[in-house]
């Protein structure tokens, strides 16, 4: 494999201003249900099919600010394509904390990410929860629209109008409020079930040593497998891959002190410290386990921070993970002020290949780029298989840390990049890989993106042709509103929209 890392050009001047990216993070209290008229470009007729995105609406309760995005109520937005034509929709999730907060007019919760109940340490002493915003992400699967948080059970919602319809526990396998990861998997193509796709999550109970369980799902809900493991040590796993043979975990070094938490001194996120000197651990666990033998192999490598990874593949009893590492924790302060974080003083987060060899039982790194990037994407059909492209947001210059402007595709065969920029006023969201009806070759789609343009203080559904960011946008759908920074998206051809006019 080429190392595909470019020198980057030194820069000193800022392609944004803290000011135009803090604008972003405004609550969005409305809801609204439209069709977008006013359109730069054109829609590609052949893009059928609904966009679905989830993030934190809300940023305060009632003016009382929270702590960190992370503990935002969660509005998931619909962006439905037909026949050329787009139709926009945005609802909160009507979880029960959300209800019990609008009704009181306050907070009521702790947040993961360190918001507290008003009135100090006392006031949160010893309660232990956490509020759910089913924020971070949503898909649709097995005919159901679900709104995820890791912490707990799905959100069920109505694809149409977006209504909450209720917890959603898969046919009784959920238990009331069992973890369900935002981060699932879709196997394009499993050989165990004869070529079906199925989607493959996992659920965590960290604590002195975690418990992990694993399962799939068929297209019709229903859990094909499910296994149960006690991993020594805390988990702090947000993410993981797959493979046809394997689920591949990463076990960040941190430890966490429940005293802080117990005590209502610090949120659970603030408990984490991460410890530098620490290996990461990389659990590899066979998804067809044998009886009688070892099912988890661990491995160890030095990896820094891992919040996401892009994709994993086999070579023979090789296995590659692409992921973004960061070099520490980005440990969360009670008195600080996420909207006025320093992007430059803190390392960004850069992608690197791990090649594992189950035989020696080593582990091989190397940087792939260290241009600043997050939320990766691929084609969907290639999750878990060898793959040639890779899409991120990233940062518009090449070096340094800074927040998403622009969209980066990197080509893992030849080292070429191509980047589409929307600096100095756009910030970019999640890209979401399209397949073309019909395509052949593997970049042959579309990026879907939210950009927040801070000269209109509106969102921009941001269309781009994945085979060539070059381009520039193929279509941009002005919103009349802003969305405000989300986290993970998802797209089906299913069309969900009224008829259209």
């Amino acid at each position: 494999m080429q190392n595909l890392t470019n020198q980057p050009t030194p820069t000193s001047k800022k392609s944004y201003t803290l000011e135009d990216w803090q604008k972003g993070y405004e609550s969005l209290p409305q809801e609204y249900d439209y069709w977008i008229d006013d359109i730069e470009g054109q829609i590609p007729p052949e893009l059928q099919g609904t966009l679905f995105r989830n993030g934190p609406g809300l940023l305060d309760i009632n003016g009382q600010r929270i702590h960190h995005p992370i503990d935002g109520d969660g509005m998931i937005s619909r962006i439905t394509f037909n026949k050329g034509r787009a139709h926009f929709r945005n609802r909160f999730v009507q979880t029960d904390d959300y209800l019990a907060e609008q009704k009181a007019g306050k907070i009521l919760y702790r947040g993961a990410f360190g918001t507290q109940k008003p009135g100090g340490w006392l006031a949160n002493l010893f309660d232990l929860k956490i509020k759910n915003t089913a924020n971070t992400s949503v898909i649709y699967w097995a005919e159901k629209l679900l709104a995820l948080w890791e912490g707990e059970d799905p959100y069920r919602l109505d694809p149409y109008t977006l209504e909450t319809l209720g917890r959603e526990n898969f046919h009784g396998f959920l238990a009331e409020r069992q973890p369900f990861s935002a981060h699932l998997r879709i196997d394009p193509s499993s050989y165990q079930d004869g070529g079906a796709p199925c989607l493959v999550n996992f659920s965590s109970n960290p604590g002195l040593s975690t418990k992990l369980s694993v399962f799939e799902l068929n297209q019709i809900g229903k859990v094909l497998r499910k296994f149960d493991y006690t991993i020594p040590g805390f988990c702090f796993i947000h993410d993981f891959v797959i493979t046809p043979n394997y689920y591949i975990f990463f076990q960040n070094p941190v430890t966490f002190n429940p005293i802080l938490f117990a005590l209502g001194i610090s949120s659970a996120a603030e408990s984490i410290k991460f410890q530098p000197n620490k290996p990461t651990r990389i659990l590899v666990i066979p998804r067809t386990p044998q009886e009688g033998q070892q099912n988890i192999q661990v491995l160890e490598t030095q990896a820094g921070f891992i919040f996401h990874h892009a994709n994993a593949f086999e070579m023979g009893n090789e296995i590659f993970i692409d992921t973004i590492c960061y070099e520490n924790f980005p440990e969360l302060e009670p008195n600080s002020d996420f909207l006025q974080v320093d992007f430059e003083q803190f390392p960004p987060g850069n992608i690197w290949r791990f090649h594992l060899n189950l035989d020696s039982q080593t582990v091989q790194k190397k940087l792939i780029t260290n241009h600043s990037c997050e939320f990766p994407s691929v084609n969907p059909s290639k999750v878990g298989r060898y793959y040639r492209y890779l899409y991120v947001a990233a940062a518009h210059a090449e070096m340094g840390h800074a927040p998403g402007q622009a969209i980066l595709k990197l080509d893992l065969e030849t080292g070429e990049k191509q980047l589409w920029s929307d600096a100095p006023r756009g910030f970019v969201g999640e890209p979401i890989f399209v397949p073309r009806p019909g395509a052949e070759q593997e970049d042959d789609g579309w990026i879907l993106t939210l950009v927040y343009d801070a000269a209109h203080h509106r969102s921009d559904v941001v269309i781009l042709d994945a085979s060539n960011l070059n381009k520039g946008a193929i279509a941009r759908l002005h919103l009349k509103h802003h969305i405000p920074y989300g986290f993970h998206g998802h797209f089906t051809s299913e069309v969900f929209c009224p008829i259209d006019p």
